[in-house]
This record gives structure tokens, C-alpha cells and sequence, in this order.
């Protein structure tokens, strides 16, 4: 600051470093501690690389083992691995075959690509040391192959220099943790006992922060202290951003970067170290001592942990921003499903409660033998109304007024839920110092750098990088697209597959002779394809991700970011198609092309499908809970086996490896080794995007959906949370500000879902034809059913069939009656009631609630004070102070101006100002 600190500053800042040395301290004395020993490791560069420099200390060996080089005191920021086979020794022979030889060649080329990947590698070593790396190095050996381990260490002054070429934040003034969970606020103040609220030990602090100066190091906390200063997902940062720029071979061919190393495999993985193990001891330790990841462990991880708040800012801590928010988005998501799955079985369960006054189910249960019905196949006899007796009462959970209000609460859910978010995110995004967060020029993708075919000057930096032309990814992308088209065209075929499937199923059970089988024959068909058609979307789904990923490699973009967009697009229109194109069928298509006795429709010689008994709504019901709900159980039991399977199969690869040494106790990069490398985020925001849509989509028809997301969710957290924090490797700490395009994915469904419910409710419920029926003829649907019911033609009796009756709006001569038209009307002007009255509603939603809290935005611009102050010079401030107070209308007094201007000029003596610094109040939070 440049006024003088006062007693009060003082102290915070002595609290504050206290505690951070006291985390310090904890962290290297206690169990599960990152501190290194027990070995002694071999350096790197120990066969003839002595110009390279290895900080090690052979003089300390502690008992307790992790992230720490040999010496004890050099922190791990980093480790690199790769293999080294060991050679064979091969006989001298005088003659050769013709195949001999040609293997020897084979043999001969694959040693010169070995010595063109180890020069490369110690070049990347050498360079990596040249840009101040500190390294040790640590080997495993069998008789087959070695592993080789290389730590990494930045020390002070690369993390300085690095700290401020990526604009880091540093802290300026301690402030009170805002409260993230509006329902703990809530409940404190009614003074209601909170179950979800836990106390969990060393939370991070809180600062008001600006941008890392070097210059200004003294201004900020804890600068005294350089083994603490930088946190250890800030150090891994910086370390991955020295390994992604240094070079390995010639820049001209953008041969940079480790993750092009990675992918030429001339490195095995690289990543940074997990804070010791999660499992927890098995003799009491005072939470306080536990390591991160044990904390994470023991408060988040756990299943007994379902019901509690995650904590986001540990999360945040250990292992970035990115998952961070993730997880902050999961559980606000999950949160708010809890009030749409309580109304969804509220709606679901008096629609059983009234299920005896549905006069129409009531009077085809009592209407006997006197309604016989057309046959459902060409082959089949007339049946008897009376027979879907059970069906009708049924098909009204699903179908009732309940159900219209419902769909109506879930469009205004959807959109308040986005609103809120975004408040939600913009207070999290500040309260990480990641709100006004931007990617700097990005640098290409180690693939395009690879296989670009020229070079030309980056416009925005001027320098030469990998260059594919514009015109070339254009048709490229063009190509893929029709690559998608076919695939889109390859799920209607299966789509009309499953609906042969169906019509053949159906006939089956007709022809049995069996009552029972007679009876539920649609729902037979309709059950037993619904799993055909889950089990076919899996399938597509996994083939086309594939696919994707190709074609999006294929297309050549140039940044990270370009090719992640890409792919999400992809996969995300195909996934669209491939899951709800079967609940579209059943809701808009399914029963429109019937026809009518003697006039039925047919496809490939098989009559169209007609909705069953009890009507399209429940159909797609029972569709939606099988693909919906099936696909949430086979998803968790793969994100629960798969992770352990890849584990146990890296386990027992470096077992073979270790062989003697599987004795003794492994290394921390060892452990860390043994585990699956991180895959990102993308799969499981897919997963829940989905189900968004699910809940949203079609929720008219299903108005449990948000409850058996809400129970999927429950388990999903913890099972991504233990994914990240026992069987991955550490991810590297990676900054966002939300959730990407993503978001952009749930507006457009949220969007979506209130043309499609009210269509919905307009053509597949029986709403509007017995609201009509009511105002036109009767208002206790008294003879509605037979009201719905059309007699077969004449031409069709006259043809030797039976008389019968089928369910359609139409004259004896088979013309659509005048009610049908006025039907047609009612559902228009429903449609175009619904969405305007929706949409305006929504609109006034949005423009009630901002983005950004005012208390953040407070919290903001006080911030922004601190740092102007903070990083001014003196007389810049002096020069702002004078301007302002010379100003007319600026509200501050001479006393104040010349109390801030001796501030400045006399440093070393306090001003009433000084006396009284600025703090965050405790009762605000945003």
C-alpha cells in the first residue's frame, strides 16, 4: 500500500503468514506429508550430461516419503517418464535370408528413429535446464526395460518471472470466505439446524487481488516468504508453461512443446504430483494434519458425503479452476433439481390419487361388449375396448392437467435455473480471480504443428508457425459434414429398424392366442424395443465419438480451443439425434399416418404404427425411462469399473518393471505413475447436457424425470470426485471463467423445450380435445369415448369385414369431421398462445435478475482500488488525488486530500486514514 500500515494491517498480515507457515509446517511433519526421502535417486545426466546442474543434497534422508528431491527441501513441481528398452545382444550370422535382411532393415530404421527421439529428449532436457530448471532424476530397472523419472523444480526467481508474464494474481488484503451456498444463509437465519453444513480444515484464504508485479513484490502478502508465496497448482502452471514452449528440435518446424513429445511417445506422461496418498490413516489424526487430497478424501469423496456441500474452494486449490467449476456447476445443477423432482412426483402422485375420476377410463372399464374395434394388423380379429381396461387408467398419469402445468413450471425452471447460474458463476469466477480471465494468443496444437504443410508469421505475434490453408480446412470441414450427414441418416435406418422391430413383435404376440399376450402386445413391443434402441445408441454413440474425433483431427484446426468446439459440435448433434429420435417419433409421427380401415397407410408392406391403447404419452414415457434411466445405470457401473480396470492393468505393467523392488515401499511419482491419466471433462458434461434435455425436452410425458436425475446426480458426484482424486494422475491446474460453449448448449435446449412441450401438450395429449369436448358439448366428459370413436366406412363393410370402430375424428365415409377442425385450430392457437406467453415471461425473468450480483460488483470496483493503489507510484497518486479533489462535485474535502497527500509524502507516519483500513464487512456475501 503507500499510505502507512497500520496496527491493525500489521497484525493481519502476521495472522495470515502464520497460518501459512503453520500449513507448511503441517504438511512436512505429518502423515500422507510431501516430503521426499528413504532413496537415493540418481541424477539426471549421471552417463556423460555433467554440464547439466541437480540440485541434490545427499546429506538428508528423512523417513517419510513425497514430493520433495532427495535434498528434502527442493519442492517436485513436475515429473517426466519414459521407457528405455533394454537391447538384446544378436549373434553375428555369415548368411542372411532375403527376410532376415529385410527385418534387420526394419531393425536398423527403428534404431535411427531411437537415436532421433533420445536426441531430441536430452536436447528438451538440456534446453528445460537452460530456462532454469532445477532436475533429479530417479530409474527403475528389470532385465526387459527401465523407467525413467525426471523431477522438476522451479526455482524463486523463474517462478517471478513467470508469475508475471502470466498475469497471476497476487494477494493485496485479506477478506472473510463469502458464503457460496444460499441455502446455508438461509437456514442461519431462520435459525434451522443445517445437515448439509460441515466443517472443513484449512480453507483457503480469501484476498483482493491485482496483477503480479515484480516490481511490487513487497506490496503483497506473504512476499517475505518464498517456499509458500506460490501455491502448488500456481508452480505447476508455471512448470507446464516452460514445458509446452521449450524447444526439442528446430523452431522453423515447430518442433516445441512437451505435449508434442507426448504425443510422439518419446514421453511417456508427464504430470505433476498428487500431495501424498488419499487413503486415510488407521490411528486418529486431527483434521488439520491431513494433506490436501486426504481432505478432499475424507470430506468429499466418500459416498457418506452425498449430502454435504462440496468444498469448492479446496477443490479449486488442488486441482484448478476448470474442475473446479465443473463440480460447481454439477452440484448448483443438482441443487436445483431438487424443487423440479418435488413437483415432478407431487404432479405424478395426484395423478394417481385421481386416477378413479377419469370418466373416460371409468366408462371403457364399464362400457362391456358394446364398442368392438378394428383389428391392429391385417391379420388379426376385432377386439373388445373393455380389454385396455388397465392401459387407460394408466395412460392418465401421464396424461392429465397436472401434466400441463408441470411442463409449464420446467420451461420457467430451465431458464430461471441458467439466470441464476450465471450469477452464480460470476461470483465463484471473482471469488478465483478468473472473471476477467483470457487466453492469451494461443499456441497450435501439437498434431496441426506436426502435419501442417507450411509455415507462415503468426499475425498477431509476427512469428513463423505451422500454416494450413483456409481454403484446404474449408473443404475439409465441408467433407465432414456429409461425413455426418450419413451417419445421421445410418440412426434413421436403425430408427425404422426399431420400428419394424415393433410392428413384428406386436403381430407375435397377436398370433399366440394368449390372452394376457393379446392384451399387452403394444407394451410388450414397446418395452422390449425401447431396450433394443437403448442398447443401439450406445453403440452409435461410442462408434460415432470415434468418428468425430478423427474427422475433427482431419479438418486440421490450429488451437486447442478450435478443435474442442469442433468436436463438442459434433458430437453433440449426432448425440441429439441419436438419443431423442426415437422420443420424437413417438411424440410427433407415431399414429399420424394410420389412415383408416380400408385405407391404411403402410411402409415396406407392414401397416403404420398407431399409438397403443393408452395413448402416445405413456409409450413415450415408458421410452424416456428406459433410454433415460438405462443409460444413467450403464453409465455409472462404466465410470465405476472401467477407471479401476485401466488402474489394475498399470499397476501390474510396472510390477513386471519393478520386479525386485516390489518389496519396497514406492516412491510418490511411483504411485502416481500407476494411475490413469486424467480424460478431461468433456464426457461428462455430454452426459449431463443430455440429461438436461431429457428433463426439459419431454417432460410433459414424464414427469418423474427430474427425480431420477436428481437420484443419478447424487451418485455422480461422488463418483467423479473420486475418479479425480484416487484413480487420475493430477490434472494440470487449468483457468476458466464458466463452463464454455456448453452453456450456450443449455440456453439453445432451454429454448427448445417450450416449442417442443407445447406442441406436446397441442398434438400427442388428450388435453385439448377434452377441453374442447367439455366447452362444446359435455363438461363431465360424460360420452366422450364414444364421441372419439369413428365407425369403420361402408366400402370397408361391405368388403366382407366386420363392423368396428377406431379411434379418429372422421364421417362414415371416412372425411374428417368439423370437430377435427376445430381441434386443429384450438392446438394453433394454443401453440402460439403457450410460446409468446412463455417466452415473455422468461424475457422479464432475465431482465430481473443481472448477471452480477451488486455486492460483487461492489466487491469489484474495491478491488480495483486496492490495485490501482497498490501498483501506482507515488507521484501518480499524488497527481490522481489532486485531479479528483480539484474536480468540481468530487465530494471530498481538502482535509481528506492533504491527509492521503501526507500519506504519500511522509510514509513513515500514520494518518487517521491509515488508522482505519478498509475491510470487507463479514455480514457480505454475493
Amino acid at each position: 500500500m503507500l499510505q502507512s500500515e497500520s496496527f491493525e494491517t500489521r497484525e493481519n498480515r502476521n495472522v495470515l503468514m502464520g497460518l501459512e507457515k503453520d500449513a507448511s509446517r503441517i504438511l512436512m511433519d505429518t502423515y500422507g506429508s510431501v516430503q521426499n526421502g528413504g532413496y537415493r535417486s540418481n541424477v539426471y545426466g549421471d552417463e556423460g550430461d555433467d554440464d547439466l546442474y541437480v540440485n541434490s543434497n545427499s546429506g538428508y534422508n528423512p523417513d517419510c516419503r513425497g514430493n520433495y528431491f532427495s535434498n528434502g527441501t527442493t519442492k517436485i513441481d513436475f515429473v517426466l517418464i519414459w521407457e528405455v528398452k533394454k537391447k538384446k545382444p544378436k549373434k553375428q550370422k555369415v548368411r542372411c535370408t532375403y527376410q532376415e535382411m529385410e527385418k534387420e532393415e526394419k531393425d536398423m530404421a527403428k534404431i535411427t528413429m531411437f537415436n532421433k527421439y533420445e536426441k531430441w529428449r536430452n536436447k528438451f532436457v538440456k534446453n528445460l535446464h537452460n530456462a532454469g530448471l532445477l532436475m533429479e532424476k530417479d530409474i527403475t530397472a528389470s532385465e526387459k526395460k527401465s523407467i525413467h523419472y525426471l523431477k522438476l523444480s522451479a526455482p524463486w526467481d523463474v517462478l517471478v518471472y513467470y508469475a508475471e508474464e502470466l498475469s497471476m494474481r497476487a494477494p493485496l488484503q485479506a477478506q472473510p470466505n463469502p458464503c457460496m451456498n444460499s441455502s446455508e444463509t438461509v437456514l442461519r437465519k431462520l435459525n434451522i439446524p443445517n445437515i448439509m453444513s460441515e466443517y472443513i480444515p484449512n480453507r483457503p484464504v480469501d484476498y483482493y487481488t491485482c496483477p503480479f508485479r515484480k516490481s511490487k513484490l513487497d506490496k503483497f502478502l506473504g512476499s517475505n516468504n518464498r517456499e509458500t508465496y506460490f501455491t502448488n497448482t500456481q508452480r505447476h502452471r508455471i512448470v507446464y508453461e516452460i514445458l509446452a514452449t521449450t524447444v526439442y528440435g528446430k523452431r522453423k518446424r515447430a518442433e516445441i512443446g512437451i505435449d508434442r513429445l507426448l504425443n510422439e511417445r518419446i514421453f511417456a506422461s508427464a504430470f505433476p504430483l498428487h500431495e501424498g496418498p488419499y487413503e486415510l490413516p488407521e490411528y486418529d489424526v486431527p483434521p488439520e494434519n491431513l494433506n490436501p487430497r486426504q481432505s478432499l478424501y475424507k470430506y468429499w469423496a466418500r459416498w457418506s458425503k452425498w449430502y454435504k456441500y462440496q468444498p469448492l474452494d479446496h477443490i479449486q486449490e488442488y486441482f484448478g479452476e476448470k474442475i473446479a467449476i465443473y463440480f460447481a456447476w454439477l452440484g448448483f445443477y443438482t441443487t436445483w433439481l431438487l424443487p423440479a423432482a418435488l413437483v415432478g412426483t407431487f404432479v405424478f402422485i395426484s395423478g394417481m390419487m385421481s386416477m378413479n375420476t377419469n370418466l373416460p377410463a371409468e366408462e371403457i372399464c364399464n362400457i362391456s361388449n358394446h364398442y368392438r374395434m378394428c383389428p391392429l394388423c391385417d391379420t388379426c380379429d376385432t377386439w373388445n375396448i373393455s380389454e385396455i381396461c388397465s392401459i387407460a387408467k394408466l395412460g392418465y398419469l401421464f396424461d392429465h392437467s397436472g401434466t400441463v402445468f408441470f411442463s409449464i413450471f420446467m420451461s420457467f425452471w430451465a431458464v430461471t435455473f441458467l439466470e441464476y447460474w450465471k450469477r452464480k458463476n460470476a461470483t465463484l469466477a471473482h471469488h478465483w480471480d478468473c472473471i476477467n480471465f483470457e487466453e492469451e494468443e494461443e499456441r497450435p496444437r501439437p498434431e496441426f504443428a506436426a502435419m501442417a504443410p507450411m509455415m507462415e508469421h503468426n499475425p498477431v505475434t509476427g512469428v513463423k508457425e505451422p500454416y494450413f490453408p483456409e481454403k484446404d480446412r474449408l473443404s475439409r470441414i465441408i467433407t465432414g459434414s456429409m461425413v455426418i450427414i450419413i451417419m445421421l441418416c445410418v440412426v434413421m435406418i436403425f430408427l425404422v429398424t426399431v420400428i419394424m422391430y415393433r410392428g413384428i413383435i406386436s403381430v407375435m404376440m397377436y398370433h399366440t392366442g394368449n390372452t394376457i399376450l393379446m392384451t399387452q402386445a403394444g407394451n410388450i413391443a414397446n418395452i422390449s424395443s425401447s431396450m433394443v434402441n437403448l442398447i443401439l445408441i450406445l453403440l452409435m454413440g461410442q462408434v460415432y465419438t470415434s468418428l468425430a474425433e478423427q474427422l475433427t483431427r482431419w479438418e486440421m484446426h490450429r488451437t486447442q480451443t478450435q478443435f474442442d468446439d469442433a468436436f463438442t459440435f459434433k458430437v453433440f448433434v449426432f448425440q441429439f439425434v441419436n438419443f431423442y429420435s426415437s422420443p420424437f417419433y413417438v411424440a410427433f409421427v407415431k399414429g399420424r399416418f394410420v389412415g383408416y380401415p380400408g385405407h391404411y397407410g403402410k411402409l415396406f408392406g407392414m401397416r403404420n404404427e398407431d399409438c397403443g391403447s393408452g395413448g402416445c404419452l405413456i409409450e413415450l414415457a415408458q421410452q424416456l425411462f428406459i433410454i433415460m434411466v438405462g443409460k444413467q445405470i450403464i453409465g455409472n457401473i462404466e465410470e465405476f469399473v472401467i477407471p479401476k480396470l485401466k488402474a489394475w492393468r498399470q499397476k501390474r505393467k510396472l510390477a513386471i518393471v519393478r520386479g525386485s523392488q516390489i518389496s519396497q515401499e514406492p516412491k510418490r511419482w511411483e504411485d502416481d505413475n500407476e494411475l490413469i491419466p486424467c480424460e478431461g471433462l468433456f464426457e461428462e458434461y455430454l452426459e449431463m447436457v443430455l440429461q438436461f434435455g431429457f428433463i426439459t425436452i419431454f417432460v410433459a410425458a414424464f414427469p418423474l424425470a427430474p427425480l431420477f436425475a436428481l437420484l443419478n446426480n447424487w451418485v455422480e458426484i461422488r463418483l467423479d470426485a473420486q475418479k479425480f482424486v484416487c484413480e487420475y494422475r493430477r490434472p494440470v491446474a487449468e483457468r476458466a471463467q464458466n463452463i464454455g460453449v456448453w452453456f450456450n448448449i443449455l440456453e439453445g435446449l432451454a429454448q427448445l423445450s417450450v416449442i417442443v412441450n407445447a406442441f406436446l401438450i397441442a398434438f400427442t395429449s388428450e388435453f385439448l380435445p377434452r377441453l374442447l369436448y367439455q366447452y362444446e358439448h359435455n363438461m363431465n366428459l360424460d360420452g366422450y369415448v364414444n364421441f372419439t370413436l369413428a365407425y369403420a366406412p361402408h366400402s370397408y363393410v361391405q368388403s366382407n369385414h366386420t363392423m368396428c370402430r377406431y379411434k379418429a375424428f372422421r364421417d362414415p365415409d371416412g372425411n374428417l369431421t368439423l370437430f377435427y377442425w376445430k381441434l386443429l385450430a384450438v392446438r394453433l392457437g394454443f401453440i402460439i398462445a403457450f410460446e409468446h406467453v412463455v417466452f415473455f415471461i422468461l424475457r422479464v425473468i432475465d431482465w430481473m435478475v443481472p448477471d452480477i450480483p451488486e455486492s460483487l460488483e461492489v466487491k469489484m470496483k474495491r478491488e480495483y482500488y486496492l490495485a490501482k493503489q497498490a501498483l501506482a507510484d507515488n507521484q501518480d497518486v499524488y497527481l490522481s488525488v489532486s485531479q479528483h479533489a480539484a474536480s468540481p462535485g468530487s465530494g471530498i474535502s481538502h482535509s481528506v486530500v492533504s491527509q492521503q497527500l501526507a500519506a504519500l509524502t511522509h510514509p513513515g507516519e500514520r494518518s487517521p486514514l491509515a488508522e482505519s483500513p478498509v475491510k470487507q464487512p463479514a455480514n457480505v456475501s454475493p
